[in-house]
């Protein structure tokens, strides 16, 4: 049991020798244009419940 743990180990160790890990940059960047997609959705999503609720406000208003 412990010998396949090490060897696991060993395997997990060696795969994380060879993944490409991003620089400085590209993290910053990344994480960067990331924030600012998820502004532009959240903005995007608030305006088109804004109008919808304001579409059926005014068919409620006619029916009532």
């Amino acid at each position: 049991m412990i010998e396949r743990l090490t060897n696991y180990l060993k395997g997990v160790r060696q795969e994380v020798s060879r993944v490409s890990w991003p620089t400085r940059n590209e993290v910053i960047s990344l994480t960067a244009l990331i924030l600012l997609l998820a502004v532009i959705v959240t903005l995007y999503i608030w305006g088109v419940d804004g109008v919808i609720g304001t579409i059926l406000n005014f068919f409620i208003g006619l029916s009532g």
